[in-house]
């Protein structure tokens, strides 16, 4: 599993992720904005599955595009997701993923941060010596 990092950003919340693939990179990225919203991902189990399908103009705006969906389904769905299968084609950019989680359960999960949308600000994929970074900003 890659790994990822928040950062402050003005009134925003910026997150940076490293994987070694970009299957790895996408659903790292996924598992950090859950943990932006739930305090306590760890205890959300896998008793639900989702699928999603999404095509872009370029790998950038397919990880916006995907963070956007993730929180999409959690906001209209009233679901939180504890692990993500996802692939990702580079030409052209497409990915699938299932997503696995359950309904928001207030007695267990401790909800965080309320983020509104996924920006294109300061968004960037970059190939990296040993895999792939991203950055995306989160409006909180």
């Amino acid at each position: 599993m890659g790994r990822f990092r928040t950062f402050d950003h003005t009134a925003d919340l910026g997150m940076e992720v490293e994987a070694d693939s970009l299957d790895d990179l996408f659903a790292t990225a996924a598992q950090g904005l859950v943990s932006l919203v739930v305090a306590n991902p760890e205890t959300i189990r896998e008793s639900s599955e989702r699928t999603v399908r999404l095509t872009a103009q370029d790998l950038t705006d397919l990880l916006i595009g995907w963070l956007s969906e993730v929180l999409f389904l959690i906001e209209t769905n009233h679901e939180v997701y504890a692990r993500f299968a996802v692939s990702v084609e580079q030409r052209p950019p497409r990915l699938k993923a299932n997503l696995f989680g359950e309904p928001i359960d207030r007695q267990r999960h401790v909800l965080d941060h309320e983020v509104k949308a996924v920006t294109h600000h300061g968004a960037e994929i970059r190939p990296t010596d040993h895999g792939y970074a991203a950055r995306v900003i989160v409006d909180i």
